[in-house]
């Protein structure tokens, strides 16, 4: 899994300059989802959404910064109750003191909090800026570095995730295992290892497909954005956008080699084989498309993702079209532990299973993808519906947008309030308020974040109790520490194993 990952740039997606070798090796014998969305365009509600199968707001998560309940059922629980051995490996943005939520085995730390300070706070206005957050520093501080925050981390989760699959298939116990390895990168800030920004080339790097609109052109929220980011202060230049999109494909070279190290570990330990492999990411990055940058709206660069299932065993190659959303991993998952054969559920999920959609089968599926938005840059809930080739969003105090993606895949022209889609657009307003409720919503949110303030201010003062994971492990008993660790080296099995 990456992290703030458009798939428009790859080329099973149509991008055209980043080279990505494994994932389209992946992508070229897999099954690749054109349609797929995130439920969420920030990290941690996206993230609580495929791990729930729900989605976010009806689990109580309204930003980055809202608890993931513990008692809510995940598929790392189900698959666990299979008798699958379950690992994480990397981030998940898990929010409180549960940084498992069913995982047997968490073999890295996160890389960013779990506690509640990053709450959103209504009460400041949507236009206001937090520098931490998002910042256009990103953008133009772009360029080559020697390390950072995010290659390090991916480092280390490719290193663990390897480690546990080496130490899986040593156990020899013959369980099943679902392993999660979960990246940071390609996430800004825009840093690429110097090597790998060097296999790219200024005047190779493509432009925006929609350049910078005006601002009293953009819709709502894309006005809001705008200062949330802090792009109100900023000049960002034509040369600006072209580094960070040179900088965001040469990381993501970089990380194709590590997916690679973890593709060739399984084909190592003998699982490759009978392995489903599943590619995705928690939402895009608009990149400089419409002059936007980041998540946090339902443009496509920004609310779509890449979903690649590698699985030849069981699926020919082929691209599906339909609408599907991360929520609907959860149930496939369970379809694919159970060969085809859902558990009993103990609670409700949102999600439908795809097993039967990777095969090519259409039949019952519903076509649709729901989105949802309440952090920086609103006041109020935003709501998306993606219907066959309609996209609908909806905010309580903004003018309604309607896309037609098959004419206008570029989001260029809005239909809202046009008689020719008079229909439709009733059609789709209707669903949203089937889906949520706004107006109740919004006062969740807002009661919410008001106890999540306090609780972060409360709990600044005195001594501080994290809830950040620390991976149990104990390095002084590792590798060899007396004769009869060199005794066990060189045992006839590990011997005969090694020959």
């Amino acid at each position: 899994m990456m992290d703030q990952l458009a798939p428009q740039v790859l080329k099973p997606y149509g991008g055209a300059v980043c080279r990505t070798p494994n994932i389209e090796r992946l992508a070229n014998e897999g099954v690749v989802f054109e349609n797929a969305y995130c439920n969420y365009p920030i990290c941690a509600p996206a993230r609580f959404s495929l791990m729930s199968g729900r989605m976010p707001s009806k689990i109580g998560s309204y930003d980055n910064a809202n608890e993931f309940p513990s008692e809510v059922p995940t598929f790392a629980h189900y698959l666990r109750s299979m008798d699958y051995h379950t690992c994480l490996s990397g981030k998940m943005h898990f929010i409180g003191a549960d940084q498992l939520h069913g995982f047997e085995d968490r073999v890295t730390t996160d890389v960013y909090p779990s506690d509640f300070s990053w709450t959103t706070d209504w009460s400041l206005g949507a236009t206001y800026w937090v520098p931490w957050y998002h910042s256009m520093r990103a953008v133009l501080d772009a360029g080559p570095w020697r390390r950072s925050v995010n290659t390090n981390y991916d480092e280390e989760v490719t290193v663990e995730a390897c480690r546990w699959l080496h130490d899986h298939a040593d156990r020899g116990d013959g369980r099943p295992f679902f392993l999660a390895t979960s990246f940071i990168s390609p996430h800004d800030p825009y840093l690429a290892p110097p090597g790998h920004w060097d296999q790219y080339n200024d005047d190779e790097i493509d432009d925006p497909r929609v350049g910078d609109i005006p601002l009293e052109e953009r819709d709502a929220h894309s006005r809001r954005l705008f200062y949330t980011t802090g792009r109100h202060m900023e000049e960002v230049g034509p040369a600006d956008v072209r580094r960070a999109r040179r900088a965001y494909y040469a990381v993501m070279s970089w990380l194709d080699e590590r997916i690679g190290r973890v593709l060739d570990t399984l084909e190592t330990i003998g699982e490759k084989g009978n392995t489903i492999i599943v590619l995705a990411a928690d939402h895009g990055d608009m990149l400089g498309e419409r002059g936007m940058w980041f998540k946090m709206s339902f443009h496509e660069w920004s609310v779509r993702v890449p979903m690649i299932v590698h699985a030849p065993c069981m699926y020919q190659p082929r691209r599906v079209k339909e609408n599907v959303s991360l929520l609907d991993l959860f149930p496939t998952f369970l379809e694919w532990a159970g060969d085809g054969q859902m558990p009993e559920l103990v609670s409700e999920i949102d999600g439908h299973g795809m097993a039967g959609l990777a095969g090519g089968s259409t039949e019952g599926w519903p076509d649709v993808a729901y989105s949802e938005y309440n952090g920086e840059g609103s006041e109020f809930p935003l709501l998306m519906v993606r219907r066959g080739r309609w996209k609908y969003m909806y905010g309580e105090d903004d003018p309604p947008v309607l896309y037609d993606l098959e004419a206008d895949p570029d989001e260029l022209t809005n239909l809202a309030g046009t008689e020719a889609v008079r229909e439709i657009e009733a059609e789709l307003h209707a669903e949203v308020f089937r889906q949520w409720d706004p107006v109740e919503l919004r006062s969740r949110v807002t009661e919410s974040q008001k106890r999540r303030l306090f609780l972060h201010k409360a709990l600044a003062m005195g001594k501080r109790a994290p809830w950040d994971w620390n991976p149990a492990r104990d390095a002084s008993r590792e590798y060899v520490r007396d004769e009869g660790d060199i005794q066990g080296i060189y045992d006839t099995e590990w011997s005969d194993q090694k020959r």
